[in-house]
């Protein structure tokens, strides 16, 4: 059986419309009982595999890849879909966003407790490492959800059922949020390999539930096997959720799309990607900081300090403020704002637009626009908000009582924090407060707020558990909850 640590990898540790102005809206003095928002829930339509006829989808008979010269018989009589087709099931390329969301809460989400690793839910599944969470979301503020096959165990010393069981428990955490899975496919084998009835059970459990806030799935070093597997689901796959699958032939490519470094991805996989790149010499994409340096009024993906001295000594960058003070007019009341995404082209034209320093009025555009804005703001600098020296010192928090943790983080805060960063988050998080005092209208509790923006405010420089997000959700409620009391300065 793999070894738990694997790889020599760290160990793990375990549109919706405007409503109503509420410029008029005065933030209380205290948060403290504010009414919960209630769970609604909205009737789950079936998964898309009514009258298909599973009983007669039989296993096809061959293995999957067990090195790169893999080639197949059935392969070469199939018609395919063609990548490059826009309209294809399995199209490859750019990404394809969904537009908005307007589905309701279905619950909140909850924290759990501290635990010894081996005490948590589905240790015995958790230890290899299998699935785990990015350190930080994409680069538009989604939650990314990583899949390695090659951390499979043999399948005759391995429980797909418990898999299966953690899979919807670990997904369970994020479904109500948008989220992307990253599945490096390499590594899987004639020997770890799950049954293709298990497949069958998965897509069978895997409903709507799981589908609807997906946005993209993102398969690493696809193989003619896989490509065969999608072929033959494709009676059941839908149109609209074929268009979220993307085949990603090269690390590289995924920078486009996510925080390519807060991802743990395997040394098997790196190694076997600096194959594929000897083997085929592809030409890595260039990013926008490689071709030019930073424009003067540029504002994503630079850090305070150089804003600051670009806008006249402003603290408060100029995005910012405009989404904020947008937002604070038309957005307080507007359901999940904060929760739903935007429309993935229109927000890098609108960065663009931030950059070279052109006007933008926000009132021509969907109120998700400015609320992604903000967050991606914060997510493009070069070093969180809360800095990567601070990280440590945060993560130890949870180990204190709840009074202790607020001397603490007061502490922190007032001594160690830059002072760009401390008046931009105070500036935030004021208005975060503004946010949360309406949950009982826009359904965003401080909890919901935490979960939102915590990743986009605290990350370390390698790959996060699950423990960890845990934790970086419960100091970013600390700092709504307590907000008058650990921003003095």
């Amino acid at each position: 059986m793999e070894d738990a640590k694997g790889d020599g990898d760290t160990p793990v540790k375990t549109p919706v419309q405007r409503q109503g102005s509420a410029s008029s809206a005065t933030r209380p003095d205290s948060l403290k009982g504010r009414l919960s928002s209630a769970s609604r829930r909205s009737a789950l339509e079936r998964s898309g595999s009514a009258g298909f006829e599973w009983d007669g989808l039989e296993e096809p008979q061959f293995e999957f890849d067990d090195d790169l010269n893999f080639s197949l018989e059935f392969a070469a009589n199939q018609e395919l879909p063609n990548p490059d087709d826009p309209n294809s099931v399995l199209r490859s390329g750019a990404m394809t966003p969904d537009g908005l969301l307007d589905d309701d809460f279905e619950k909140e989400l909850g924290m759990q407790e501290e635990v010894r690793e081996e005490d948590m839910p589905f240790y015995d599944v958790a230890q290899h490492r299998i699935v785990e969470i990015a350190g930080s979301d994409d680069r538009y503020g989604r939650k990314v959800i990583v899949f390695s096959a090659c951390r499979l165990p043999p399948s005759k010393d391995f429980n797909h059922e418990r898999l299966l069981q953690y899979l919807k428990h670990t997904l369970d955490q994020y479904v109500e949020n948008d989220y992307i899975i990253v599945y490096f496919h390499y590594g899987l084998n004639s020997q770890n390999k799950p049954s293709f009835k298990w497949l069958k059970e998965a897509y069978r459990e895997f409903d709507r539930k799981y589908k609807k806030n997906l946005k993209n799935l993102y398969l690493v070093h696809p193989t003619n096997f896989i490509k065969i597997i999608l072929l033959l689901f494709r009676p059941i796959i839908s149109a609209k959720f074929g268009k979220k699958i993307m085949y990603v032939n090269y690390l590289h490519e995924l920078r486009k799309y996510i925080h390519i470094d807060q991802i743990n991805i395997p040394e098997r996989v790196r190694e076997h990607d600096a194959q594929l790149i000897e083997k085929h010499q592809p030409r890595p994409a260039r990013t926008a900081s490689q071709d030019k340096p930073a424009l003067d009024t540029q504002q994503f993906g630079v850090t305070l300090k150089f804003i600051k001295e670009q806008h006249g000594g402003e603290v408060i960058p100029p995005v910012v403020k405009q989404c904020v003070e947008f937002l604070k007019e038309h957005g307080l009341e507007v359901e999940g704002i904060f929760r739903r995404s935007a429309n993935a082209h229109l927000i890098k034209e609108m960065q663009q637009k931030f950059n070279e320093g052109q006007e933008i009025d926000f009132a021509e555009y969907d109120i998700n626009i400015p609320a992604v804005l903000l967050k991606s703001f914060l997510r493009e600098l070069p070093e969180p908000i809360m800095t990567f020296e601070l990280y440590p010192k945060l993560m130890n928090l949870h180990a204190l009582n709840k009074d202790a943790q607020i001397v603490e983080a007061q502490k922190l805060l007032l001594t160690e924090l830059p002072e760009e960063n401390y008046f931009v988050l105070k500036y935030i998080l004021e208005f975060i407060t503004w946010v949360a005092a309406k949950a009982d209208l826009n359904m965003m509790t401080a909890l919901n707020l935490a979960i939102v923006f915590g990743p986009n405010l605290i990350w370390s420089r390698n790959q996060a558990s699950i423990a960890s997000l845990t934790q970086i959700n419960s100091f970013t409620k600390l700092l709504i909850d307590h907000f008058e009391e650990l921003f003095t300065k």
